[in-house]
């Protein structure tokens, strides 16, 4: 407000958060901090925090930030993110449990547009924010170091497109956690050149579950290791612990854990999908997927196929192991199934069996 904003919902307030970023991030004051006030709306055009900065900074998210919901407003501006911080060191972003973030993004579903990014930054703690209706996805993280990220409730419409929770690229070492989040695409999506990814206490649904990828598309060599997804509830999500892939990819995803995973009325709880593209055709390369490790998952299945490890059949996946798994079905007294191809590994403790996993 010092900068003046008017905080009305109305009016647009996005010069007044350029300058106070400009004055925050020149500021050689130790952790300078840009209070967002309760009680007040800020209405906000796409705007991009550049770092570096002098010293560390924090955000103090206890008010609303509102989109612009015109299509025509954003003429001439970058339509790809909204809000965006960029190569800033020791970055606090924090809700406090009542700041909101509101990508008012009806209008933008048919369009391509972040609401908030954070990339080439290094020690970043998001935290305490609700997020609603993204134009795209709420959190983009790509080309990230240490990132810790909790306490979020992210919302968006089941039948939103391409809504994803949180989206991770080009990142290492991100904790995401004691978090709820609800959407029309992937709850969260580990993308290529991650490692080191912890996601756990994680509340997931609708959506499209929590996914490693997809991976390999037009080719890419994908390297992806070290992801542990643990303590998490899937509740009328398409997907539960999904891995996808496209036909035609290499490099790899490995060192992959999902345990303590509850389920309810999931589709397609426990799926590898190796043919993730429309139209697939079998092709000689595809993304090598190995060591993933599936312990205590239990819950009910919304679909008869509970366990669906559909590998490539040039390359297929190595070592996966299922242990201490109990799927039923939500709907009948049916059992549930599993189905596989060109799977290796072993399994102990499980229901479905998976009798088509290959030595």
């Amino acid at each position: 407000m010092a900068f003046g904003a008017t905080g009305t919902g109305t009016t647009d307030d996005s010069n007044a958060f350029i300058n106070t970023w400009k004055a925050a991030c020149g500021a050689v004051s130790s952790s300078p901090v840009i209070l967002i006030p309760q009680g007040k709306t800020f209405l906000l055009k796409p705007i991009w925090f550049q770092g570096p900065c002098k010293s560390p900074i924090q955000v103090q998210v206890k008010g609303k930030l509102l989109a612009l919901p015109n299509l025509g407003s954003w003429k001439g501006l970058d339509i790809h993110e909204w809000l965006a911080f960029s190569q800033v060191q020791g970055l606090i972003i924090d809700g406090q449990g009542q700041g909101q973030i509101d990508g008012q993004g009806y209008n933008w579903w048919k369009a391509c547009s972040n609401a908030l990014r954070i990339s080439n930054c290094v020690n970043v703690r998001l935290s305490g924010l609700k997020h609603f209706n993204s134009q795209r996805n709420h959190i983009s993280i790509d080309g990230c170091n240490d990132v810790i990220v909790s306490g979020l409730h992210i919302f968006a419409p089941e039948q939103s497109p391409n809504t994803d929770g949180i989206d991770i690229a080009g990142s290492t070492n991100i904790q995401v956690m004691n978090s709820v989040i609800q959407t029309g695409d992937d709850c969260i999506a580990i993308n290529t050149l991650c490692s080191n990814i912890n996601i756990t206490g994680v509340t997931c649904g609708p959506g499209h579950g929590i996914s490693v990828g997809s991976l390999g598309m037009n080719g890419e060599v994908a390297k992806v290791e070290g992801i542990y997804v643990q303590n998490c509830t899937f509740t009328g999500s398409t997907n539960g612990a999904r891995i996808k892939t496209w036909q035609g990819g290499a490099g790899y995803a490995r060192h992959i854990i999902f345990d303590d995973i509850t389920l309810i009325n999931t589709d397609n709880p426990i799926i590898i999908d190796q043919y993730y593209c429309p139209n697939c055709v079998n092709q000689t390369s595809a993304v090598q997927i190995s060591d993933v490790s599936y312990s205590r998952i239990r819950g009910t299945s919304a679909t008869p196929t509970a366990i669906s490890l559909m590998c490539s059949q040039t390359q297929g996946c190595t070592d996966i192991r299922l242990m201490h798994i109990k799927i039923t079905s939500a709907h009948s007294s049916e059992p549930t199934s599993s189905k596989c191809i060109n799977a290796h590994g072993k399994y102990t403790d499980s229901i479905p069996k998976v009798d088509c996993l290959l030595p």
